[in-house]
């Protein structure tokens, strides 16, 4: 059977019992969790005893883990800078969200699988959510277009952090890069001009690799927006 959705988010925060914990507490500590130990580690347990209280004080404001992994998600898109459309041009707008975006996720690494699985339907991601609208509808998009053209940002951002998040937990920085470069050489010997190209254009340093890799991207991102603007028929 279908597990049926919920959301922390339909039903009014509880206030605390007499000196009790507070929502903010519950997500504050969650999140220093998840960062010390990531998502796997991650139980209302663990969490309870990092804050010294019991199962009834957490259930008090959560259901369970899931309805808990939705105050802590909205509580990461509330960190993320996203300037109002009235303060700067679409691309100043959007090139300031994506990178604080991409920052903020490579500073929280668990974030990108859990934002594409759970719906996000909090103030903060509204918040967000509505900037980014409201920006492309000052560009001059229109109807559907004006979504799909958030989507693909946020898309994009999280699609290029999911590969170097998952590179840095399998890797060692110092050490393995040469490791995998000797490795290349040996199963790419059939393509000299390839393994050539890569050793003197690609820097060796992972984390100056994908800052140029998102760079470019968001660039052709951009760009490829704007050309959708002027080629689309105008209402």
């Amino acid at each position: 059977m279908t597990k049926q959705f919920t959301s922390v988010w339909t039903r009014e925060p509880r206030h605390p019992k007499t000196a009790g914990l507070r929502r903010d507490q519950i997500v504050s500590a969650a999140l220093e969790l998840l960062d010390a130990e990531g998502m796997e580690s991650l139980s209302m347990r663990k969490l309870g005893a990092k804050l010294d209280a019991g199962a009834t004080s957490l259930y008090w404001h959560v259901a369970n883990k899931d309805e808990l992994l939705e105050l802590v998600l909205d509580e990461i898109w509330g960190m993320v800078d996203t300037p109002e459309p009235d303060e700067a041009s679409w691309r100043e707008v959007v090139t300031t969200f994506s990178y604080s975006l991409r920052a903020t996720m490579l500073a929280h690494p668990w974030v990108p699988p859990m934002a594409v699985q759970m719906p996000s339907i909090g103030p903060n991601s509204f918040r967000m959510g509505d900037r980014l609208r409201r920006t492309f509808i000052r560009a001059g998009f229109t109807g559907l277009d004006t979504h799909l053209a958030t989507s693909t940002v946020m898309s994009y951002v999280i699609g290029q952090v999911i590969p170097q998040t998952t590179a840095a937990e399998a890797f060692d920085r110092e050490s393995d890069s040469e490791r995998v470069m000797a490795m290349m050489d040996q199963v790419g010997r059939d393509y000299p001009e390839m393994m050539e190209d890569y050793r003197n254009t690609i820097p060796t340093d992972p984390g100056v690799a994908h800052a140029m890799a998102f760079d470019f991207g968001l660039l052709c991102v951009m760009d490829g927006l704007e050309a959708r603007l002027r080629t689309s028929p105008k209402p």
